[in-house]
């Protein structure tokens, strides 16, 4: 999904002529699994028509169904990070794209979450943050949580992590964000919670979002 982002990145400002847009309006709705009218998607998102024209262009290139399961989103994932293992945090972020639990992203589902996390408020960016890192969608974040999707992004950076992965690492950030985020001491962290720690200390609300960098 990198390469799509990075398309939208460098194309928004460019000008499509009229035929591409009429193009992109028949493609969109004889692909397999046809996404919500351009239209409606615009009224979704925080993104402009032409800007979705862009974003569907690249999911169609590498998708060309309409939809990606997991292993295909774990392949193009890996593709970015050829130097650690992206398995696991490539799963945790197909099941925050994934919102209605059927094993598979479509694009209304990548482009609502791409809008939250590129343009969002700060407060739909910490939630949708809270998402990935509430693995079993109880509403809590517990420490065994915050461990697999720390330790899945030192895995995913393989030797370009900093500082260097050592055995305990992980633990030792967790351990220390959960001093700041569990307020009342019970061993779970809740959505008020998270947010109002992340608000109140600027270096962990970088460190909570650091799937921005690695999306």
């Amino acid at each position: 999904m990198g390469a799509v982002v990075g398309t939208l990145t460098m194309q928004t400002k460019q000008r499509r002529p009229s035929r591409d847009n009429i193009d992109d309006e028949l493609e969109m709705t004889t692909v397999c699994h046809r996404p919500e009218g351009l239209d409606q998607l615009e009224a979704q998102t925080n993104f402009s028509k032409q800007e979705l024209q862009i974003l569907y262009r690249g999911f169609k290139n590498e998708c060309p169904s309409g939809v990606v399961d997991e292993e295909t989103f774990k392949h193009i994932y890996a593709q970015f990070f050829p130097h650690g293992d992206a398995s696991m945090y490539a799963h945790y972020l197909f099941n925050a794209f994934d919102t209605t639990n059927n094993g598979s992203i479509k694009f209304k589902d990548f482009v609502m979450g791409l809008s939250i996390l590129l343009r969002g408020t700060l407060r739909e960016k910490l939630e949708w943050t809270f998402l990935l890192y509430d693995i079993n969608r109880d509403g809590y974040i517990n420490r065994e949580e915050m461990t697999e999707i720390v330790r899945a992004i030192y895995d995913m950076m393989g030797k370009y992590t900093y500082p260097a992965l050592k055995g305990d690492v992980p633990q030792q950030h967790v351990d220390a964000f959960f001093q700041k985020m569990d307020k009342n001491k019970d061993g779970v962290v809740t959505l008020e919670e998270f947010i109002i720690a992340c608000q109140e200390d600027e270096t962990m609300m970088r460190s909570m979002q650091l799937f921005e960098n690695v999306i």
